[in-house]
């Protein structure tokens, strides 16, 4: 019975146990109640080994790398230790050996049980794991190392002994799919760990690996795969292939701190081989100096020009008369960038064929501005609140419209699709905000057109009765007020944008990409740091020490690597956006309000024909005689200008009250990933309405980026309020009421 048990055992069948492991009830009467549930243990560690080695055949049959490498590496482990302890046991058994033979005669079943006790809980174990891959079709690599990485973390040491094993061998696996991608750029059939645009596939990394990590091997990747399919002159050298699979093979992904720093070393040595043999400092250069242009609207008079040609081409639409006339596509904006380059620098502009305007929403009809006014909000209530997400893509054509920026190699390894975002992004928000300033100036001229024409006949007043005469001349002074108060507010923040912002972070980052200081190319703003620590200190002479890698590098150029350029572009855009206020939700929504309150009155005014007063000889323009002091039309006019007046008042008060709040809290520390706080749209920032960076720094100390912008809007408060028109207690308002003689001096002035 002895040598039934040791084939049972080895995985062969046997008459003891002729179903699973229950003792055949012919053997049951013979047998002590101990010795039968011995004999059973035994059949039950048989019955799950012959299952475990069945479930190992079937699964090593399909495609999947991953899972024959589990299957080879357990039958591997199986082989050098149960199936070596059977024949061990056999041998004991056949030689008599006295610690299992007793009195050289008989062997004890207790003795077998207690041998094969210690693969008890390993096959158990292994049993659910072949259970659970055979219950899923397809395994990819990720799951499976984290299902074994997961079951390896137990107390039997001969499980987790097992499964880090197992766990090994996969990662050896995937490690040999790594090395194709990183060190030669290729991607196996089977089983791939990308698609074709080299974007990591679902599963196909393991949890252990960090973000950081697998954003590395994206990029690493793709730039050797570009490189090769390009045929570039010059390909990747082959002693770094070889020490980059080297430093592979020596560290696992389980280990995540050191599979880490070899990650980012690799891909500190690829940047740096690319930023010196395909990627020059000239493509960079000017990549940025385009995007600068056209999107940050540097160039000025293509920029005017453009929102001219969008102006005109919707006067045209309106005019149309047939029905496919009368729709703007995005072929018709491509043109309208065409038409305003002429006779601008950006004609020549090779970059120019590179910008496109995209229009979610589809063709559409354009639509006159809207003269109905806003409802009345409580402003007070609404600060108070977190703000939601403000968008500006639609100020300029009525409707959401996007500026894309074509990118193609060897510029997409350093221009992400997140970079083009913000630029899209700001690019709404400044075209928005100049776009209105040039209504506003048509509106002063218009109103200045029409005042000089009525001066030929009235002289040195407005005309009318002396009834009527107080009443025009406080609605012209009125509309007068409203006019300059918003060209005044436009100008100011634009200037601050454009000035204390856009140039000056260009400007920075231009001497950073050159290595030069930032002082040497930008004038020095009061209180401004060194081009140095606006990016937060980012040093330029050399990789990280950290790198074991050292490519041949030149001496004439400064060694600025590819992680090095990206943290300076992203702190450049970051830079970008908080101080032109897009990362304050509350003041993004204020300046939303006040531009759809300056484009309500130019409308208005284009309405009234150029003019805030009627003509004299309108009806309704003058009192009925002993009916009124005053006539309909000029009452009318006098309500809607007082109410726009009034609107812009408040507003102005709460976008100065929250911008000096927002220089007073502290900075809210915030991860340097930029691209989630743009298409978030801010929405995490709602909460705070202090300005910030998103880079981290030392804990309690206050970042210089930080600083530098809260600098910058200090600056913009000083120029609101550089006559006290804010700050001071007292402000004069005017009246939405054109009787303010009965008032008193005292309540005029504000200080009653």
């Amino acid at each position: 019975m002895i040598a039934e048990v040791l084939l049972v055992l080895a995985g062969h069948s046997a008459s003891l146990f002729p179903t699973d492991h229950t003792v055949h009830p012919a053997f049951a009467p013979l047998l002590h109640p101990g010795e039968e549930q011995c004999l059973e243990s035994l059949g039950q560690i048989a019955l799950r080994y012959r299952k475990v080695k069945n479930a190992c055949s079937t699964l090593a049959r399909p495609t999947s790398r991953y899972v024959s490498a589990l299957c080879a590496t357990l039958n591997q482990i199986l082989k050098d230790g149960y199936e070596c302890l059977v024949v061990d046991t056999e041998a004991k058994v056949l030689q008599r050996d006295s610690s299992l033979v007793a009195s050289g005669s008989f062997v004890p079943l207790s003795s077998l049980r207690a041998i094969f006790a210690e693969w008890d809980a390993p096959l158990a174990s292994l049993e659910t794991l072949v259970d659970e891959l055979q219950a899923q079709e397809h395994w990819p690599p990720g799951p499976l190392i984290d299902l074994l990485a997961t079951r390896s973390q137990t107390g039997i040491h001969r499980v987790s002994a097992i499964y880090s094993h197992l766990s090994e061998a996969v990662q050896r696996v995937w490690l040999a799919q790594l090395q194709a991608l990183l060190v030669h750029g290729t991607r196996s059939p089977n089983d791939p760990l990308t698609d074709q645009n080299y974007a990591l596939l679902e599963g196909a990394v393991p949890s252990c690996v960090s973000s950081q990590s697998r954003d590395s091997i994206t990029y690493v990747g793709r730039a050797i795969g570009t490189v090769k399919a390009a045929k570039w002159e010059k390909q990747f050298p082959q002693d770094l292939a070889r020490e980059h699979t080297k430093l592979l093979n020596s560290v696992l992904p389980q280990d995540q701190y050191a599979f880490d720093r070899i990650i980012m070393d690799i891909r500190t040595a690829v940047s740096e081989w690319l930023w010196l043999n395909v990627l020059t400092h000239q493509d960079v250069e000017d990549a940025v100096e385009s995007l600068a242009n056209y999107f940050l609207l540097r160039n000025g008079e293509f920029a005017l020009s453009l929102i001219r040609e969008i102006e005109r081409l919707k006067l045209s639409r309106l005019s149309a008369r047939s029905v496919p006339s009368t729709m703007i596509r995005e072929q018709d904006l491509h043109l309208a960038l065409l038409r305003a380059s002429l006779g601008t620098t950006a004609q020549q502009d090779p970059s120019l064929a590179h910008l496109h305007f995209r229009m979610p929403s589809g063709p559409i009809r354009p639509l006159l501005p809207s003269l109905a006014g806003a409802p009345a909000k409580d402003l007070s209530t609404s600060l108070s609140q977190p703000a939601e997400p403000t968008s500006f893509d639609d100020l300029l054509l009525g409707t959401p419209l996007m500026l894309t920026y074509s990118v193609t190699w060897p510029l997409d390894l350093f221009l992400h699709a997140s970079d083009l975002q913000t630029y899209a992004m700001l690019f709404s928000y400044l075209s928005a905000l100049r776009k209105t300033h040039t209504r506003i100036h048509a509106c002063w001229t218009a109103l200045s057109n029409a005042q000089r024409a009525r001066r030929r006949w009235t002289g040195l007043g407005e005309g009318g009765t002396a009834e009527d005469l107080k009443a025009r001349q406080e609605l012209l002074r009125c509309g007068w007020g409203v006019v300059r108060e918003m060209n005044w507010f436009l100008d100011t923040l634009l200037g601050y944008v454009m000035t204390d912002v856009v140039d000056v972070e260009f400007r920075k980052m231009k001497g950073l990409l050159l290595g030069r200081p930032a002082g040497g190319i930008a004038r020095q703003m009061t209180g401004s740091g060194s081009a140095q620590e606006s990016v937060g200190a980012v040093p330029l002479a050399a990789s990280k020490s950290g790198s074991t890698i050292h490519p041949s590098q030149s001496t004439s150029v400064p060694p600025l690597d590819f992680t090095t350029l990206r943290g300076i572009h992203t702190t450049y855009l970051e830079r970008l956006l908080t101080g032109s206020l897009l990362s304050n939700p509350a003041l993004t929504n204020i300046i939303r309000m006040i531009l759809e309150v300056c484009e309500r009155f130019a409308a208005q005014v284009e309405r009234w024909g150029g003019d805030v007063l009627p003509a004299l000889l309108f009806e309704g323009s003058l009192a009925a005689a002993g009916a009124q002091k005053v006539g309909d039309m000029v009452a009318e006019r006098y309500a809607i200008v007082g109410e726009i007046d009034e609107a812009l008042q408040t507003l102005l008060d709460a976008f100065y009250e929250q911008l000096s709040l927002s220089t007073t809290l502290q900075p809210f520390s915030a991860t340097a990933d930029v691209t989630k706080s743009v298409l978030l749209q801010n929405t995490s920032m709602a909460n705070t309405t202090g300005f910030h960076t998103f880079r981290g720094g030392r804990r309690g100390k206050r970042l210089e980026g930080d600083e530098e912008v809260r600098r910058h809007v200090e600056r913009l408060l000083l120029r609101l309020d550089f006559n006290g028109q804010f700050s001071s207690a007292g402000r004069r308002r005017r009246g939405t009421h054109y009787a303010r003689d009965d008032e008193d001096i005292l309540k005029q002035g504000g200080l009653a």
